[in-house]
């Protein structure tokens, strides 16, 4: 009878929060008894799981540390025993972890920040890092963290261990941007991991003598955030790369008026000038990768370019948000269906814009030139705001809150990227929806794009098949359905459908409120709160229908009547989710009342519920800046 050693039980069985490292167990074995056969790694006691144990066997073999000498029979080469004393010393050491700085770790509990900050600053993380001293973070939001981060690109998870990617340490460079730390602490932060990168650009910049250093700043920002792999298939030369970068670096709107033209480049760092014009022109239009360089011509006819998201295009959002935001907010606040916003408005808006950006952004001689752009700016954002969005949001009670029309205001067309973009994406959807039918977050994400281009015919046409892929999502495929008919102002059509939806679940509270909803943005005031009454005495315990019977007392200008029902919900229930929503329409009403004191005084308590919170960010910003803008008003 064969008799084979086995590992000790902590080696293949470890603890509940640690994942056995299976290139480890598989050594092991190899290394302590002469041959092991396939079924002695797949069978009791060490039960490595069939698929799994075909990858591993087959990584070790491909990397010369294990031989198949017969079909199902192993044995370890002396490669491999040098790798199998690796990880067995490995695993006898402890690992030593740099923890997140005091400014990060006291700045509330921001896990995402935590974690990003870890794996960037450690080769790597286990999970049993994250939940022990310091951090302490718990299961349920460290699970969801670290899931969506893998989702979203940032990290992989490889034998239990959890490692940044390019698209993570971009990340972390963005996440440094939300504390105070002065530019060398960053540059000495991101400097940290990216050993190779900063040698090589330090190289760089001796070679080619680039001193100043807020060039050699914004170039360091570039090269963390624009991943050279994307283009290493057309552009072998890295350095050439760089150059392209150095140039958008240089010619940045805060060097105004310092400019170098494309072709005294070309000459004086020795690149083809037909290679930079292109590769400019796609990276700055966004061709390449998920962000683009706005640019801004000078008097003299040179080129200056700003990233997005970066801190001068963050300032401008800003500053245009403010401004469209007074122009809208409260039109959408009360769900007036009028369209009110003129051409004579934009052009207003785009002119108090750039006052403002004229006098501590940019240097004004760029006026004409932002006054071009800020148009097609507006629809980049309303772009991103659509897009970034959950459909849910499109039917809720402040529908759109800022961006929903804008397309259609600021007569810009549609810039052929963004066009591009828009017409490949929902191809790509199309192709992933017949590869993969059941998956309802492609439909969802088809849907977003189609609503920002207003394709909204077609994006009936993918609701309808939405429905037949998912009838169990009746209610949710409908209503979205009212809501494009509601922006195409066929209100009636979507009155029809919750009408129909109501015979079917009579009893389905969130319709009913929905169709007084509806009722209001009809301007049927008696209909509207009759639903909202009768909502109250079936459920008389339920503060949010009093508060719901206010803010429609509030569309129809009864600012006292409307106080009354919200003070009701804040009695029934001080501590629901919606109660800083509460009171800040409250302040609203007191504010249209006159009583300026408790006007105040409501909205700050609205403002302070809302920061203590932990709902998501769009909403914060919504409700913060409606806040702002009254209390703005009242100074």
């Amino acid at each position: 009878m064969e008799i084979l050693n086995y590992p000790p039980e902590k080696i293949y069985s470890p603890s509940k929060l640690s994942r056995p490292n299976y290139d480890h167990i598989i050594l092991w074995m190899l290394y302590n008894n002469d041959i092991c056969k396939w079924s002695n790694l797949s069978q009791e006691p060490i039960e490595i799981p069939i698929g799994t144990l075909s990858r591993h066997i087959g990584a070790l073999t491909r990397k010369g540390f294990v031989d198949k000498i017969s079909r199902g029979n192993y044995r370890i080469t002396p490669e491999g025993k040098k790798r199998f004393h690796e990880l067995s010393s490995a695993k006898k050491k402890v690992r030593k972890l740099n923890y997140p700085p005091k400014i990060i770790l006291k700045s509330g509990r921001n896990y995402t920040h935590w974690i990003l900050w870890m794996v960037y600053n450690n080769n790597y993380c286990k999970r049993t890092d994250f939940i022990e001293d310091p951090l302490s973070i718990n299961q349920s939001s460290l699970s969801k963290n670290l899931s969506l981060f893998i989702e979203e690109g940032f990290l992989i998870k490889e034998e239990g261990k959890y490692l940044i990617t390019q698209s993570g340490k971009s990340a972390y460079s963005e996440m440094l941007q939300h504390y105070d730390l002065d530019r060398q602490t960053i540059l000495e932060e991101e400097g940290k991991k990216i050993k190779e990168i900063t040698q090589k650009t330090i190289n760089f910049f001796n070679k080619l003598r680039i001193e100043d250093n807020e060039i050699q700043f914004r170039f360091l920002t570039n090269i963390l955030k624009l991943d050279y792999e994307k283009v290493k298939p057309l552009l072998k030369d890295e350095e050439v790369f760089y150059k392209i970068l150095l140039f958008i670096s240089i010619n940045h709107p805060e060097q105004y008026p310092n400019f170098i033209s494309p072709e005294d480049f070309s000459n004086k760092y020795k690149i083809k000038k037909i290679t930079l014009d292109y590769y400019i022109d796609e990276i700055s239009e966004g061709k390449i990768y998920p962000f683009k360089f706005f640019k801004l011509t000078g008097p003299s006819d040179g080129v200056y370019y700003f990233q997005s998201e970066g801190k001068l295009e963050r300032m401008l959002q800003v500053i245009t948000e403010n401004y469209i935001n007074k122009f809208t907010y409260l039109n959408k606040l009360f769900s007036k269906p009028v369209d009110y916003l003129t051409k004579y408005d934009s052009n207003s808006i785009i002119n108090q814009i750039l006052d403002e950006i004229c006098s501590f952004l940019f240097n004004k001689d760029f006026k004409e030139s932002l006054r071009e752009l800020l148009p097609g700016y507006i629809k980049y954002l309303a772009y991103k705001f659509e897009f970034k969005r959950e459909l849910k949001d499109t039917y809720d009670k402040l529908e759109g809150l800022i961006w929903q029309d804008l397309a259609e205001i600021f007569d810009s067309p549609i810039s052929e990227d963004l066009k591009s973009q828009y017409e490949e994406q929902v191809k790509e959807i199309d192709r992933e929806i017949e590869l993969n039918p059941m998956n309802i977050d492609l439909y969802k994400s088809k849907i977003k794009i189609l609503i920002y281009f207003n394709q909204y015919n077609e994006v009936l046409r993918a609701l309808d098949n939405m429905l037949k892929a998912f009838p169990e999502e009746e209610i949710d495929v409908m209503m979205k359905k009212a809501s494009i008919l509601k922006r195409k102002r066929d209100l009636r059509a979507g009155l029809d459908i919750i009408e129909d939806l109501l015979k079917k679940y009579p009893k389905n509270k969130e319709l009913l409120s929905y169709k007084a909803y509806w009722f209001q943005y009809l301007d049927k005031k008696d209909e509207s709160l009759e639903i909202i009454q009768k909502l109250i005495e079936s459920e008389p315990d339920i503060g949010i229908y009093n508060d719901n019977y206010g803010e429609i007392l509030m569309h129809f200008e009864e600012y006292e009547e409307a106080v009354k029902r919200f003070l009701k919900a804040l009695v029934m229930g001080s501590d629901e989710w919606y109660i800083y929503q509460t009171y800040i329409k409250m302040g609203i009403c007191y504010k249209a009342l006159g009583n300026h004191d408790l006007a105040v005084n409501n909205l700050k308590k609205g403002k302070d519920i809302i920061n203590k919170s932990s709902i998501d960010p769009d909403t914060k910003q919504k409700w913060l800046i409606i806040a702002d803008l009254f209390l703005a008003e009242m100074k």
